[in-house]
């Protein structure tokens, strides 16, 4: 018999058992994938928390405790996979939908401050948008007309071409007759949020992916939600709940240090030493739900025909601007922000649990790579004075903390031709899986690209071995698979 014949056998019981490594949205998706379909599963995860980057923790501020989010996280309507992953876990009413999309926009660019909102309305694509971009205020009605023919323009483009993904965003929206401020106004507003990158370095296939399943395929699909309760309290406490419940063993605080054959098994894993459930692990199943770096680290020889691709795909930061003050400044959940460094601003007072008066806001501010590694003291300079700007009320108010989060591999880098580069589920290896945003989902770095890849990965590993997926399949699990075969 093979090596690959005996690790695809039921040999003493290695193909009832499964390993998941990382403890993100991916790994824990999988995890319960494969142990609802009955194979005895451990989820292993170096932190001392589940939940990968979008997480919380608690903070001893000068305006009293608060639990925190890393970076303000949101999903859309048509994040099914991400709505699957909160009924799972039993978090679907601390994460509600906007009843209809409704996004303010302040320009503080012009000799004084306008609002605008981009709102839509019940009418079918594209008429649901249609009067809210005619009274855009943000842009002249010949540039409103652009846009909509860029729309239809979009609305024609299959994101899996490979062809989209060899060019730039901004290069087609400049052959497209988009003004600069057609695309700051109005395309990066969209984009930078989603994708974490401006036009002119995003490939364009996933920029189409993202206009066209959030704005141009249902009316609802862009209508935005949100946590309203720590990250930690769903990615961590719930999911963590779900897995005991599903009958997952989870090893917190364990290192996987390398990923070998096994003659009997199929998989071995070995943890370093020291952590909880110290030693190895052996199944006829692993998935890497880790970053691409430290799946390129543990991927057995031969797993896949060109390792090197996974060491290709760059990250990009984001950073997260928290701000206390004594007194509520903001009036409304959250709103974007033009003519100025500041991006979009949620109220956050009451999921932190701030007690005692004030408001705590928090920034999000994509496409960082410049502010990155600014100390606090230089942040602080410069985003106070622009919430004064932005916010009247905040010229009076007293500021009770300010602190920054800072991710610096964020999401990977959506640049043009890294589809190509993004690995599908399956593996050469036979029983080994790769999950996590960075895979090829099709979708950019999001919450929901976590959860589908975590999906995709278990129904692969089900059907090589021939089980049920399970009840209650994640919708649109199946992603665009773009195996290095």
């Amino acid at each position: 018999m093979t090596a690959d014949e005996k690790r695809s056998g039921d040999r003493s019981g290695g193909s009832r058992r499964a390993v998941v490594l990382g403890g993100g949205l991916a790994g824990t998706t999988a995890a319960l994938r494969l142990a609802e379909a009955g194979l005895e599963t451990t989820l292993v995860e170096t932190r001392p928390r589940l939940g990968g980057l979008a997480f919380s923790f608690h903070r001893d501020s000068a305006a009293g405790p608060l639990t925190v989010d890393n970076g303000q996280h949101v999903y859309l309507r048509c994040c099914t996979a991400y709505g699957w992953f909160l009924k799972r876990v039993g978090a679907a009413r601390l994460a509600p939908l906007q009843d209809r999309l409704d996004v303010p926009v302040l320009d503080v660019g012009g000799p004084r401050p306008r609002l605008g909102r981009l709102r839509r309305t019940a009418l079918p694509v594209p008429l649901h948008l249609a009067a809210s971009l005619s009274t855009y205020p943000h842009l002249s009605p010949a540039e409103r007309l652009s846009v909509a023919r860029a729309a239809l323009a979009l609305k024609g483009l299959d994101p899996a071409d490979p062809a989209l993904d060899a060019i730039d965003f901004g290069t087609w929206l400049h052959r497209h007759g988009q003004s600069a401020r057609t695309v700051e106004a109005l395309w990066d507003l969209v984009g930078t949020a989603t994708l974490n990158a401006r036009a002119p370095h995003a490939s364009m296939a996933l920029a189409a992916m993202v206009f066209k399943t959030g704005l141009l395929s249902e009316p609802g699909a862009a209508d935005i939600g949100w946590a309203h309760v720590p990250l930690g309290d769903i990615h961590d406490g719930l999911a963590r709940a779900a897995l005991d419940k599903a009958g997952v063993r989870t090893l917190l605080r364990t290192r996987a240090r390398a990923l070998e054959a096994d003659d009997e098994a199929g998989w071995r894993v070995t943890l370093d030493e020291g952590a909880d459930g110290a030693g190895q692990l052996t199944a006829g199943t692993v998935v890497l739900a880790v970053p691409q770096r430290e799946a390129h680290r543990l991927l057995p020889p031969g797993a896949l025909a060109d390792p090197g691709r996974l060491l290709d795909i760059g990250t990009a930061p984001i950073l997260n601007v928290h701000v206390v003050y004594d007194r509520k400044v903001l009036r409304r959940p959250f709103f974007t922000a033009l003519g100025t460094p500041v991006q979009w601003v949620f109220d956050r007072t009451e999921a932190s649990g701030l007690t005692g008066g004030g408001q705590y806001l928090a920034l999000s501010q994509s496409v960082a790579q410049q502010e990155i590694d600014l100390p606090v003291a230089a942040l602080r300079e410069r985003y106070l004075p622009e919430l004064e700007r932005l916010l009247p009320a905040a010229r009076g108010a007293r500021v009770r903390d300010f602190f920054v989060t800072r991710e610096r591999t964020a999401t990977f880098a959506p640049t043009p031709g890294v589809e190509r580069l993004r690995p599908g589920a399956r593996t050469f290896a036979p029983g080994v899986y790769l999950a996590g945003a960075w895979t090829a989902t099709g979708w950019p770095a999001t919450m929901e690209g976590a959860v589908r890849s975590g999906a995709r990965a278990a129904r692969e590993a089900l059907a090589a071995l021939g089980r049920p997926h399970g009840k209650e399949p994640v919708p649109g699990s199946e992603g665009r698979a773009h195996e290095h075969h």
